[in-house]
């Protein structure tokens, strides 16, 4: 066991603390990374809230990057000092929907606090959020949630890769079904969303029209790739058809905000498909007419972390951004340390932030 800094929550919705709590070394299929980067994502948040249940004390965080600095045993493909992205996606590899191509949605359960490589001083478990608990200088998670990368990408971009760039391109290129010459409206335009209009450009899509309530988060959407932007005010919907000349193919609903699941279909055109990224707190609930949406042929599915796979995925998307063609550094709106992760979260939390992040170098 050793000593390690992490940012502790004891109550729901009370400043995050900084103690120090013992980790413990990397068991059979294990790995330790020491971080460098982590990304606040709003997931991290709504544990913290409250929202998504769990236990205390814990410890968030899963947007991360780092090296690895101890294996266990049976670790294949990875070496002590290798640059990693850290991800929350735990695969065991051999239930239906690993073996299926799906390992986002692992069925093997994980016990965040039974299994967690966290705990006090006094031996109280803290549980490791997400299998991750990268609020953290170190963590211990299993080999499946880790991928080398090359020694150029820099940590604060790596870090935004293991969430929020896998789940909004991810969401476009695998969970929507696009394909060439559709049109795509991507429904919030923060850190998720930005990386949404980017998978929706990559896949081809005809127009991307971008909806958002903040002037400012439409000026970055047309950055990244929305080729037209909508205000959230009103009916949007009506201004979106009128663009296209007709409903969408794909929306993509990138806020974790169940009224704006109720208003989704009113985008889609006949065929097309509502794609579930934003996550709303366990306790709300969004409402459909299953009739108007059978008849036209329509569809809504969900997409956890993009549906990728991130040993194939990862490696993928660095080549993208060594190209010049995946913007990541200019995601980052600012950079904290691990002591100033109350004021980080602040400022996620006033929407303007595409993604903070916090560097431990």
């Amino acid at each position: 066991m050793q000593k390690i800094k992490a940012a502790l929550c004891r109550e729901y919705g009370a400043p995050l603390t900084i103690e120090e709590v013992m980790l413990r070394a990397p068991q059979m299929g294990e790995v330790e990374v020491t971080l460098e980067a982590v990304a606040i994502c709003h997931s991290d948040i709504s544990f913290w809230q409250g929202g998504f249940g769990g236990h205390l004390p814990a410890v968030y965080g899963h947007e991360a990057a780092g090296r690895v600095s101890a294996l266990g045993e049976g670790v294949h493909g990875l070496s002590i000092g290798d640059p990693v992205c850290v991800t929350l996606i735990r695969a065991c590899g051999h239930c239906d929907t690993c073996g299926g191509g799906h390992p986002t949605i692992c069925e093997t359960p994980y016990d965040s606090v039974g299994q967690s490589a966290l705990s006090l001083e006094d031996g109280t478990p803290v549980m490791q959020a997400m299998a991750s608990g990268a609020f953290a200088e170190k963590m211990v998670v299993d080999q499946s949630q880790v991928v080398a990368i090359p020694e150029s990408v820099p940590m604060g971009a790596a870090s935004l890769i293991s969430c929020g760039v896998i789940t909004g391109v991810g969401a476009a290129v695998y969970a929507s079904g696009i394909t060439a010459g559709q049109d795509v409206v991507v429904i919030g335009a923060g850190g998720v969303g930005l990386n949404a209009i980017q998978g929706a450009r990559i896949a081809g899509a005809r127009r991307i029209v971008a909806v958002d309530m903040l002037p400012e988060k439409l000026d970055a959407a047309k950055e990244f790739g929305a080729t037209d932007v909508v205000s959230a005010e009103g009916k949007p919907w009506s201004e979106v058809k009128k663009i296209l000349g007709r409903g969408a193919d794909a929306v993509l609903v990138t806020v974790g905000v169940a009224q704006v699941y109720d208003m989704a279909p009113r985008y889609l055109a006949r065929g097309g498909r509502i794609v579930m990224v934003g996550m709303p707190h366990g306790d709300k609930t969004a409402s459909y007419s299953p009739l108007i949406m059978a008849d036209s042929g329509q569809a809504i599915v969900g997409s956890k972390m993009g549906n990728v796979v991130i040993k194939r995925d990862i490696p993928w998307m660095v080549d993208l951004y060594g190209q010049g063609r995946l913007k990541l550094d200019e995601l980052i709106s600012g950079t904290w340390r691990l002591d100033q992760i109350n004021e980080a979260i602040a400022d996620t939390l006033t929407g303007s932030a595409r993604r903070n992040v916090i560097l431990f170098k």
